[in-house]
């Protein structure tokens, strides 16, 4: 789906493989502006979301990423959704629900309806390609207009964290691997 954004030279269209290293670079964005450190260029952590990106890009069925490319500056906003599965109940008899994350915009490129069109594309998307009758996000204070613009609203049962433990990095996934 390629999509022209009002003769602006901005085209929405979906993410592939290739997509990845962008969507990193959005990912650190987001990240930022959520005042989460993200560490250096070579972070460990950024080699294992692209890797992480690059493979669910070739999932089809389950994942999606929309993305808007300027023909200067490259990928500019994204938006990605997954399918989490869970036990069927009888509001959700197939049991998937979807999840959309990682939503961002360059600040160049912000106040535009980017990111709008980013998500508005995810949910067409698992309204016509995927069995999902559900979809949850997590809104940062400055997403809520943006979400309840597009009809998310306060769940009925609250969501609850657990923060672990760190887990150690997997082999390989260091400097200079």
């Amino acid at each position: 789906m390629n999509v022209d954004m009002s003769g602006s030279g901005l085209a929405l269209r979906r993410a592939g493989p290739d997509d990845a290293a962008a969507l990193v670079g959005l990912r650190v964005l987001m990240l930022e502006d959520m005042g989460t450190p993200v560490g250096r260029d070579d972070a460990p952590w950024r080699g294992s979301a692209l890797r992480w990106f690059t493979e669910r890009l070739g999932d089809k069925d389950e994942f999606a990423a929309f993305v808007v490319d300027d023909p200067l500056a490259g990928v500019v906003s994204g938006a990605v959704g997954s399918c989490d599965h869970h036990a069927p109940g009888p509001t959700n008899p197939s049991g998937l629900y979807g999840y959309v994350s990682n939503v961002s915009t360059d600040p160049r490129f912000r106040r535009r309806g980017l990111a709008r069109a980013c998500v508005h594309a995810l949910l067409r998307w698992f309204e016509t390609d995927t069995p999902v009758g559900l979809v949850n996000l997590n809104a940062t204070t400055g997403g809520q207009e943006l979400y309840t613009g597009l009809g998310f609203a306060a769940p009925a049962f609250p969501a609850l964290q657990a923060r672990l433990p760190a887990p150690q990095a997997p082999p390989g996934d260091g400097p200079g691997a």
